[in-house]
């Protein structure tokens, strides 16, 4: 989550924490099939003492601090540390397919031939993609977290995504660069639809869409009223300039993704007299999650979810 509106008042980063791997957490980094069952509820969580409701514990990018981020390993990890929602950003190769890879280029988290593993995603074909691994890039930057099957991990697809995890996990998806990606929004809600997840209620919340550009939120609500929607606010923009936005923002959303250095009391007592969840983005340290749950926070972003999920013992 890095971009911010262009040709408007931005309605909206993230921070990377450089955090150790513990023996137990190395071990479930190796799990890498897919496991039965449906979706838990009985997972211990952090509780919202305002409300007395659990916190979300959204796993951003699944584990990522522990295993490549956007990959089946960062994924299953983040289940086997009882994240609530998987999250995935989306681009689109150049033949319309929607790979899930949070910068627009290649360059940062693909390695492999040049030709096929550099540059834009939209002027890569999935078949290019499909040369490239996304876990290397991991070994070379973290070398205490080194692990040699991760050099074997690829480029998802959101279809893959929701093969491996549909029915047995809960998904937090963002529309990137949709300006750029003509038919973004129409190819995920035609996946939605293949898998049955497209809910008949509003209050349905086991796929929720994020989005930094308002015209993509209020394409999503126009062609699929019953899916959920959060805006996203870039990194930079002030707690009074997002609080001057919300009565917009809530006549096409749900929910509002701030920076987590941005949300205060003042910001959360006006977003939920509007009927807004607030979901800060990306929260690691203990003390701040911390705070954020002690003035109500209703679910956050992070890179540890197993640490969130702790605070609850």
């Amino acid at each position: 989550m890095t971009r911010s509106l262009a040709g408007r008042r931005p309605i909206w980063r993230s921070p990377s924490i450089t955090l150790g791997l513990t023996v137990a957490v190395a071990a479930a980094v190796g799990c890498s099939s897919p496991r039965d069952g449906a979706v838990p509820d009985d997972r211990r969580q952090a509780t919202n003492p305002m409300t007395n409701r659990p916190v979300i514990n959204i796993a951003h990018r699944g584990a990522s601090a522990y295993a490549p981020e956007h990959t089946f390993a960062s994924w299953d990890l983040a289940l086997e540390m009882n994240a609530d929602y998987l999250e995935q950003d989306l681009q689109m190769t150049a033949d319309g397919v929607l790979v899930v890879m949070h910068d627009d280029t290649l360059d940062r988290t693909a390695r492999g031939p040049e030709q096929h593993c550099s540059g834009p995603v939209i002027e890569r074909t999935l078949a290019e993609l499909e040369n490239c691994d996304a876990g290397s890039w991991f070994n070379e930057e973290h070398r205490d977290r080194v692990r040699p099957e991760f050099e074997e991990l690829r480029i998802p697809t959101l279809e893959a995504v929701f093969e491996r995890y549909a029915g047995r996990a809960r998904f937090y998806i963002e529309t990137k660069n949709p300006a750029a990606a003509p038919g973004m929004e129409e190819e995920l809600l035609r996946l939605l639809h293949a898998f049955d997840l497209v809910p008949a209620a509003l209050d349905d919340h086991t796929v929720i869409l994020q989005s930094f550009s308002p015209a993509s939120l209020m394409k999503l609500r126009d062609l699929e009223p019953t899916l959920p929607r959060v805006q996203l606010a870039p990194w930079g923009e002030t707690t009074v300039s997002i609080r001057a936005q919300l009565d917009e923002v809530a006549t096409y959303a749900q929910g509002l993704g701030p920076h987590y250095s941005d949300v205060n009391t003042a910001l959360l007592d006006d977003a939920h007299e509007l009927g807004l969840m607030v979901h800060p983005y990306t929260v690691d340290a203990p003390e701040e999650m911390r705070r954020l749950i002690e003035i109500g926070i209703d679910g956050m972003f992070t890179n540890v979810p197993d640490v969130l999920g702790a605070l609850e013992r």
